[in-house]
């Protein structure tokens, strides 16, 4: 006898700001909602020391013990976290056929995408050593801490060049690291980065190490290299800031949903609705544009108040 598989009225697949949030909202409107919680639990913000963004923290937080809090208040209202990953999605039909760890399979009749999106690293070891402590992949999340201090940041795009201006306000001295001999911005980004009087490029320069210690100070300097000629210099930095880019965690719905030529999910504008009836997305997975924590959570939102729509009109 075949066993029945289980069906979920709302899955959340993610468990960031967005993937939480859209849970408190369907759990409050009896969606009995089960979360999904991926690879990464609570989501990028588990890799950030401290938030001091995030509205009705006044004193800040950090990234985890925000994201537990999320958790803690979806659960409240009776969401279902369950660790695991979803490893392939079957959107042909409702409910949806979901697999899960590659071995168990539960149908959805909604599922809420929050996958998010991850940033791009240089893939030195460096990096790891000192995230948190002077390495970061987001300026507006966190360049406040280096107000009146020295950083440096690496890419050659139109991340790069608005991360490098943004900190530019803040800091001191900024040195934009572009490993070609120009950069691949728009005129309009690179005219900015280069009337920026505290703003020094230097090309066809890559980063050789990320120089400090993060039980003391955290970043001290950078050690970058002239890929023409291999000489080194030594840079005075308190912050590094990747800007290389960033991947939506889009692959597992290739060939199912619409997606921009960099990977982002296409959303109806104004909605969180996908090209699929009672399929959503909410949070960095479909924003390329802003990527933080508070926006996450409005679509979040979003998502959750469309998918209790289209249930109450299609069940």
């Amino acid at each position: 006898m075949t066993k029945e598989l289980e069906v979920i009225e709302t899955l959340i697949i993610g468990s960031g700001p967005a993937g939480y949030t859209a849970a408190i909202y369907a759990a409050r409107a009896d969606m009995k909602p089960v979360v999904i919680q991926g690879l990464q639990p609570g989501g990028q913000l588990t890799t950030t020391t401290d938030v001091e963004n995030y509205p009705g923290y006044k004193d800040g937080i950090t990234g985890p013990e925000m994201m537990e809090d999320f958790k803690a208040q979806a659960e409240r209202f009776g969401t279902d976290t369950r660790w695991g990953m979803v490893t392939k999605v079957d959107f042909s039909k409702r409910p949806f056929k979901i697999e899960i760890d590659e071995s168990k399979n539960v149908l959805a009749e909604t599922v809420i995408i929050a996958t998010g999106a991850s940033a791009k690293w240089l893939g030195i070891e460096d990096e790891k050593r000192l995230n948190g402590y002077g390495v970061s992949a987001c300026a507006t999340c966190d360049g406040f801490f280096y107000k009146g201090k020295e950083v440096v940041v690496v890419g050659g795009g139109d991340t790069a060049a608005e991360e490098a201006t943004y900190l530019a306000k803040l800091c001191t001295k900024v040195t934009l690291l572009v490993r070609k001999d120009k950069m691949r911005a728009s005129k309009a980004m690179q005219h900015r980065v280069f009337n920026t009087d505290n703003l020094e490029v230097l090309f066809n320069h890559e980063t050789k190490s990320i120089n400090g210690d993060p039980k003391k100070s955290g970043v001290e300097s950078v050690t970058a290299i002239n890929n023409l000629n291999n000489e080194e210099k030594n840079i005075n930095a308190q912050g590094f800031f990747v800007a290389i880019g960033h991947k939506p965690n889009t692959d597992l719905f290739k060939g199912q949903l619409d997606m921009d030529e960099n990977g982002y999910l296409k959303i109806e504008a104004g909605t969180s609705k996908t090209k699929i009836p009672g399929v959503f997305a909410a949070g960095d997975v479909a924003d390329h544009v802003y990527r933080q924590a508070v926006t996450s959570a409005g679509t979040g939102c979003m998502a959750a108040l469309d998918a209790e729509r289209f249930l109450a009109s299609n069940i």
